[in-house]
């Protein structure tokens, strides 16, 4: 990477060349207070460093109103861990398991936390978003891979909304479930126009219209009184017990660790102007760990209240003939029986409500985070229906498809399998993530802490072997016991067994490929902190 040099009066300006596909620079400045700083010449259109940021002087703020003002990117983003597939997972882990995959929850949103934190730190001090990282560090070929890998987590992250949205629609109106995916369409063009509104209006709006169902959900766990000992032990004592456990641990692993949000979250942050120096960047990265902490704690409780009433309903010793079978084929598009108690003969409808909103808010973090890939792996920006729109027709195929053939039970499992694909996509983002925000190169001084790199390293290779573990045991297994004549399993274990030892093969290159790419530039020894992003 090619860096321009500029001396007067003994002042150094190291001012590094555009790279990737943003417009943010990084310059080091070292200048006298009161002086003019040195004018870039490295794009045509000339640039004058000023001392002095274009925004609020943050550092003059008391610290409950600069907080204030980095508050946005962590609870936009959290309401993707509030999504149908979330609800889904969710629901059929406590009807299958009782309380015993509370635990994955609990490690999946402290993981969760621990990464989005990472995300948002390596935004702030790098001023690029993962995506253009990922392009000015790999090869051609493996960007455009990671590029199709992060495009199929949008999409597998959009197949719940698109189901979530028409159990809504066939709770509310009574149409069928096939029919209700096709409306998904004319549902993302309708929200696309009210967010000419004020897209933050419009968030607000449905934030407040899923923490409605939270309220629901909250209620109806404090009726029921799930015993505290099972929800305790759930928590902390893992298990993986019963059919299907493994699975289904997956399933929320995936629902709740979402490739495509670690893209939204570091590029999102690039939209608050931060204070141009070492303190300014420490202080960012702190207010957006905490605003994380806060969104982040919301979720796990409504995530941790959801399970707890699916589990402590079907799990009753009084539960009658009818909420059993309910119970035993549960997915979003029944279980408005479950707010029964609290809410009565309303429950449907305040359900599907609700239902809709979710859906519809992580079609917004959607398309954001697909707007951030496609412009930081190809430089190519899209405008927001056309990308919507887009994604979204992608999504309605196998919905569809799935919805005519298997019903509303069929298109539930279907977002489980969109869960889990999302978790076996994860490394493919998670492992840049991790190696750029640990590396001196990337980050400088702003680097993880030792204590940071091998807790989050642990719980990523742990995420990723139980990943393989599943993924082999499930294939091998299915082998042994399907119908299929021997030499249909010889031809598709030929197929499969290679696709597997690309994914572990893959795996293994990003984690120890060397960093060859250096985009922090460190200071002469006797410069000053004064430090411009631009």
């Amino acid at each position: 990477m090619g860096s321009l040099q500029q001396q007067q009066g003994g002042d150094v300006a190291v001012i590094p060349q555009s790279w990737g596909g943003g417009s943010n620079r990084i310059a080091a400045l070292n200048v006298e207070p009161g002086t003019t700083p040195p004018q870039s010449s490295s794009n045509n259109n000339s640039k004058r460093f000023n001392d002095k940021h274009d925004g609020p002087n943050h550092d003059q703020k008391p610290g409950w109103r600069k907080f204030l003002s980095f508050i946005g990117p962590g609870f936009l983003v959290s309401l993707a861990y509030l999504d149908p597939g979330n609800l889904e997972t969710d629901l059929q882990a406590g009807a299958s398991h009782g309380y015993e995959l509370l635990w994955v929850v609990l490690i999946g949103l402290v993981f969760a936390l621990i990464i989005q934190s990472l995300a948002a730190n390596l935004g702030v001090s790098t001023g690029k978003h993962l995506s253009e990282l990922c392009k000015a560090e790999y090869p051609r070929m493996v960007k455009y891979c990671l590029w199709i890998l992060a495009e199929i987590a949008v999409i597998a992250a959009d197949i719940p909304e698109v189901i979530g949205t028409a159990f809504g629609l066939n709770i509310l109106f009574n149409i069928p479930v096939w029919v209700g995916v096709l409306l998904t369409g004319l549902s993302t063009l309708l929200l696309l126009g009210l967010q000419r509104y004020g897209v933050r209006k419009l968030e607000m709006l449905i934030a407040v219209l899923v923490f409605v169902m939270a309220g629901c959900f909250f209620g109806e766990m404090s009726y029921v009184k799930p015993p505290a000992s099972g929800v305790v032990k759930g928590m902390f004592v893992p298990k993986l017990n019963g059919q299907g456990a493994t699975g289904d641990a997956i399933a929320l692993l995936g629902a709740l660790v979402m490739p495509h949000n670690l893209f939204l979250h570091s590029a999102l942050v690039l939209s608050r102007k931060v204070p141009n120096s070492v303190r300014g960047v420490n202080d960012a990265c702190r207010y957006f760990l905490i605003e994380s902490g806060i969104a982040l704690f919301v979720a796990f409780l409504i995530n941790v209240a959801v399970v707890s009433v699916s589990a402590a309903v079907c799990t009753a010793d009084n539960i009658s003939s009818a909420n059993q079978k309910r119970c035993n084929d549960l997915n979003l598009n029944s279980a408005s029986f479950l707010l029964q108690n609290v809410l009565g003969k309303s429950s449907k409808a305040l359900y599907a409500v609700a239902l809709l909103a979710s859906g519809q808010s992580s079609t917004i973090t959607g398309t954001y985070a697909g707007q951030f890939i496609m412009q930081g792996f190809l430089n190519l920006k899209m405008k927001k229906w056309v990308r919507n729109i887009m994604t979204r027709c992608i999504a309605i195929t196998p919905s569809l498809i799935v919805s005519i053939i298997g019903g509303s039970q069929g298109a539930g499992r279907l977002i489980i399998i969109a869960s889990m694909i999302l978790s076996f996509e994860l490394p493919f983002a998670l492992i840049p993530l991790l190696k750029f925000s640990s590396s001196s190169t990337k980050m400088g001084p702003y680097k993880n802490s030792i204590i940071i790199i091998v807790i989050s390293w642990i719980l990523g290779i742990g995420i990723i072997g139980i990943n393989v573990y599943y993924l082999i045991t499930t294939f091998v297994g299915w082998l042994v016991h399907n119908n299929v004549p021997k030499v249909g399993n010889v031809f598709i274990g030929i197929i499969v067994f290679p696709l597997m030892a690309i994914y572990i093969i893959a795996v293994i290159y990003l984690t120890f490929r060397k960093d060859i790419v250096v985009t922090y530039v460190e200071p002469q020894k006797d410069e000053a902190a004064d430090t411009q992003v631009v």
